[in-house]
């Protein structure tokens, strides 16, 4: 089966300048046929195309990936060093990172706030801030460690 063309996703990859090919097309469906705002890998965009009963190699995900991000239709967050999450969301906006999921989310951009920002060195302008607050969840607290020492009855 391979993916519906439609006005939609065809119109997305020409703004980025590429040709709507068989692949790119069943990739940008999974993206934006929606219209909702996508943070992907490689590894769960492949899994979703090939649910949708289309055939495209993970190395064609990986390439196509990228030239969605160098055609400036997404952006590319890396985390973790070597892993990276892609976001069809292209404005600059800070991001939530999960760390026992390892899922990457929007962060309400209207909540953060800078104080100051270091000045660049000489000759330099600040391009862009990329902004990942990580989030895991608290540890549990049981009564003994609230007040430190544990208590005992020969106390």
């Amino acid at each position: 089966m391979t993916a519906p063309k439609t006005d939609l996703e065809t119109e997305w990859l020409r703004r980025g300048g590429l040709k709507p090919t068989r692949q790119r097309l069943a990739l940008a469906t999974s993206l934006i046929g929606d219209g909702r705002n996508r943070h992907v890998t490689a590894e769960s965009l492949h899994e979703a195309v090939q649910a949708r009963g289309d055939s495209v190699s993970l190395a064609t995900v990986y390439n196509t990936l990228n030239a969605f991000r160098d055609a400036g239709l997404m952006q590319e967050v890396a985390v973790d060093g070597s892993k990276s999450i892609f976001c069809t969301k292209t404005n600059d906006h800070p991001h939530f990172f999960w760390e026992d999921e390892g899922r990457l989310t929007d962060a309400p951009a209207e909540q953060l706030d800078f104080a100051a920002l270091p000045k660049p060195p000489e000759g330099m302008e600040i391009a862009k801030i990329d902004v990942i607050i990580r989030l895991r969840k608290k540890p549990a607290i049981s009564p003994e460690n609230t007040h430190g020492a544990k208590r005992t009855d020969a106390n």
